[in-house]
């Protein structure tokens, strides 16, 4: 039987947006103990500049910042036209980026559905677009990091799931057209996580925030990183993490 092989990811370009926190944050940290060479989108420079810090006093790489608003139209366009003349090809385009809102569906405003499909829809859309050609040349990877919330629709968060939703259906679709070109998709589907946004969210439900209680980044970013070396011979194309559930104490 031989030897299972990884592939070695050292050396490779990684972009990653929503980089500046949560899982995007903790992916940025596990590609850089891999020696992932690093372009971090998010929209706030000085949170994309302490990562780069961070990444800086553990490894030698040479890491890109770009402060982006995904969900503005025209500096979307602005990003990609300058990955472009700065890059010849990108190994892993990682949709980490995201925004959320509730309400009942009666009382919900378009604007804030609108604001939620240029955030989690079109902007993975296009950015996956314009960079396929830097995706083309090395055979890259695409990953989304989507929601359980994409799987099972809960009361007050119409908005959230269906653009979600939409976001697992253009993953699907996009693998089979790109998969002859050796580039694979992988979603994933990540429970509730200790993350900034969560902790929005616990605070519109008026629940109590215990983070210990959630999934953590980290061990999301270690499952992404292990599908990513992964040998192309295998293929991982939906990844779904839950926080485990605390036993109730054994009655005596």
């Amino acid at each position: 039987m031989s030897p299972k092989v990884e592939r070695n990811i050292q050396g490779k370009t990684a972009l990653i947006t929503g980089a500046g926190s949560g899982i995007g944050l903790a992916l940025a940290l596990a590609l850089a103990s891999e020696g992932t060479r690093l372009i971090l989108v998010g929209r706030s420079r000085d949170k994309l500049n302490a990562v780069a810090k961070q990444i800086k006093t553990s490894a030698v790489l040479d890491t890109v910042c770009h402060a982006c608003n995904l969900g503005v139209p025209s500096q979307l366009e602005d990003l990609i036209e300058s990955l472009e003349h700065s890059f010849e090809s990108i190994d892993m385009l990682i949709h980490s980026a995201g925004d959320f809102c509730m309400g009942s569906f009666s009382s919900l405003s378009v604007d804030k559905l609108d604001h939620l499909f240029r955030v989690n829809l079109r902007a993975p859309f296009r950015l996956t677009q314009g960079l396929l050609p830097l995706l083309r040349a090395n055979q890259g990877e695409v990953v989304f990091i989507n929601s359980t919330a994409a799987l099972h629709a809960s009361p007050n968060w119409a908005a959230y799931s269906a653009i979600k939703a939409g976001l697992e259906m253009l993953a699907d679709s996009i693998r089979t057209e790109l998969d002859e070109q050796g580039i694979r998709v992988l979603s994933v589907y990540p429970g509730r996580t200790a993350t900034p946004m969560q902790k929005e969210i616990h605070r519109l439900e008026n629940r109590t925030y215990n983070p210990e209680e959630l999934l953590q980044p980290e061990d999301i970013a270690d499952q992404i990183v292990h599908i990513l070396r992964m040998p192309k011979t295998a293929e991982v194309a939906d990844l779904v993490i839950l926080p485990r559930r605390k036993k109730s104490p054994a009655s005596h």
